[in-house]
């Protein structure tokens, strides 16, 4: 949702409407990308609060054939793409099925280079709109996100508009209902980012200290809070067993949700803890495990990953206790 976020604070800064996208899933009985719609995970009321949004369905039933019909679609880039002197908007996957989804062909492409996503950037804001006015360009359709990865610190704040569909808050509530015996009890909840793929992501701090992924979240977009070490980006089970323990006693908690894609660490930590309940998702929801993530009393997650900022981020929108695995910020010198 970084980019959702950029997206965002994007289509407000050139006063546009947002279309709503759907969200691209992989899953694994498809050989092919799936389209999601919006508000399957999400609302858009929250949203309209901030900008002027619209759902995907409903732009291209009513409004797309009026100001956006087939014949005359133009799709945005910053410069062409391979050989061609286009866009190859829906060259490959996502792109292809994406759009095909909609039955979506582009008729011409512009480049928008060297302009930037940033509205905080007044020279590119005023230069868009006066580049692709409203008049002559009713549609800003783009080849990607118009956002940053990870999210640029101005529209961190933006996370407030982003709200659970009563779907998935639902069954994060069920689940948590299931697992404590009294609702005044307290539970933690914490992120295991502890796969294969991330402990060879993590192997490049061997040879940089600079920020990684999402990981200004903690260090600050500067470094101005600390460097970037192995035990941040991969924590060790001791460390895990050492800050969760601290957080335990801390919080008073009889219960921690795990939630993770690889190693659940459920033996280990029940025997370290032998008073306290661990459970996780019975099912492979990454949704519901950010929604539970975020209701938790108190969380701890992982500093570099994005899924782990979502959290964090929402977390931080409704005044409640974050840590990250490994963390201790650089004590600061007073002048």
């Amino acid at each position: 949702m970084d980019q959702f976020l950029g997206a965002l604070a994007f289509a407000k800064g050139i006063g546009r409407t947002l279309v709503l996208p759907h969200l691209v899933e992989y899953p694994d009985r498809f050989s092919s990308s799936v389209q999601i719609p919006f508000q399957s995970y999400f609302k858009a009321e929250p949203l309209a609060e901030y900008t002027k949004v619209i759902l995907m369905d409903d732009f291209m039933k009513n409004l797309a054939p009026k100001i956006w019909p087939k014949g005359n679609r133009t799709v945005f880039c910053y410069m062409s793409r391979g050989n061609a002197n286009d866009c190859a908007a829906k060259d490959g996957n996502p792109f292809g099925p994406y759009w095909d989804k909609f039955g979506v062909d582009f008729d011409k492409s512009e480049f928008y280079a060297p302009l930037s996503f940033d509205p905080n950037f007044e020279k590119h804001r005023l230069e868009w709109k006066k580049r692709f006015p409203a008049e002559k360009y009713p549609v800003l359709a783009f080849t990607g996100a118009p956002g940053a990865f990870p999210v640029i610190e101005t529209n961190v704040p933006l996370q407030k508009y982003i709200k659970w569909s009563d779907m998935i808050d639902f069954k994060a509530d069920k689940f948590i209902n299931q697992f404590k015996n009294d609702p005044k009890e307290k539970f933690i909840a914490i992120h295991l980012r502890n796969g294969i793929d991330f402990k060879r992501a993590c192997e490049h701090v061997k040879t940089s200290k600079a920020n990684f992924f999402a990981s200004p979240q903690c260090l600050g977009y500067s470094q101005e809070n600390g460097e970037m070490t192995e035990e941040l980006c991969y924590p060790s089970e001791k460390t895990i067993f050492k800050q969760l323990g601290k957080a335990l006693k801390k919080y008073d908690a009889q219960y921690v949700y795990i939630a993770t894609d690889a190693e659940d660490m459920l033996v280990k930590l029940s025997k370290k803890f032998k008073n306290v309940k661990f459970t996780k998702y019975t099912e492979n929801n990454p949704h519901v495990d950010l929604c539970i993530l975020g209701k938790a009393d108190h969380a701890i997650v992982n500093c570099v990953s994005s899924f782990s900022a979502f959290v964090k981020r929402q977390r931080d929108s409704e005044n409640k206790t974050t840590e990250f695995w490994g963390f201790k910020a650089k004590k600061r010198t007073e002048l």
